[in-house]
């Protein structure tokens, strides 16, 4: 069995927890970073220095056109919508903030499955690959635990675009290769999560996970608030703060 793998790499503490997850889980991955008009390209640089990090074959995908489209969001249109501070760790999670970007893992995943089904039939279809020795899978970084609330990153998203991508693919209507949505963290708090990269020796130390561009991260919007609780929950002093501190 042939297993083909299209990971999601923002940069952050999730997506190269679940990367590096993926890369010990699939014989041939391929990670996939999005330009989408966010705010600064601080995850992008990130995300290519992890994937040369784990020797990952990677691709960077320009879609900025997204924030023309998807403009209702702080994070591709922070002029008109600044992005919250110091919102109570209690208080995140519980309703939909501005950081949302309008179907923007819908768009991711379309795309991902695109790349990903183009690798497989041309496994099949040039270099003559057995589809019942075939598997497809697609890993991202959903959680449902410690997030911002975002309604895709939800299970039951997760359950209803699978099969909407499986039954707009050639890979399943003509050679019945199932597409799996792999979601391993989607349950895990950030605890958890930030011992988990721990464990399959992610370089997390290189991992962005701010809203901001600056320098340093920010310490005051919802993915720093909640990346300082989970390794502080963990036990786990931060990697990147022990990396910067070496070079400080």
């Amino acid at each position: 069995m042939t297993s083909f793998g299209v990971t999601l790499l923002s940069g952050g503490l999730d997506s190269t927890t679940v990367t590096a997850y993926a890369k010990d889980s699939v014989d041939k991955l391929t990670a996939i970073t999005f330009r989408y008009g966010q705010t600064h390209s601080k995850e992008i640089e990130y995300a290519n220095l992890i994937a040369r990090k784990m020797n990952i074959a990677q691709k960077v995908i320009d879609i900025s056109f997204l924030k023309d489209v998807a403009w209702y969001s702080a994070l591709t249109n922070p002029h008109l919508f600044p992005i919250p501070e110091n919102r109570p760790k209690d208080s995140i999670g519980f309703s939909i903030p501005i950081t949302y970007v309008p179907l923007r893992n819908t768009i991711f995943l379309s795309l991902a499955t695109a790349l990903l089904e183009s690798e497989i039939l041309s496994a099949i279809e040039e270099n003559g690959l057995s589809p019942n020795e075939t598997k497809a899978l697609i890993y991202m970084a959903p959680n449902i635990v410690d997030y911002s609330g975002y309604p895709d990153c939800r299970p039951d998203f997760f359950d209803k675009i699978r099969g909407a991508l499986k039954s707009g693919s050639k890979i399943w209507t003509q050679y019945a290769i199932d597409i799996n949505i792999e979601t391993p963290i989607i349950n895990l708090s950030k605890s958890e999560i930030a011992l988990m990269g721990i464990k399959l020796k992610a370089p997390l130390e290189y991992t962005w996970s701010c809203y901001e561009g600056q320098d340093l991260p920010c310490k005051t919007c919802d993915s720093c608030i909640l990346r300082a609780k989970g390794f502080q929950e963990a036990g786990i002093t931060d990697p990147y703060l022990v990396r910067i501190g070496k070079h400080r």
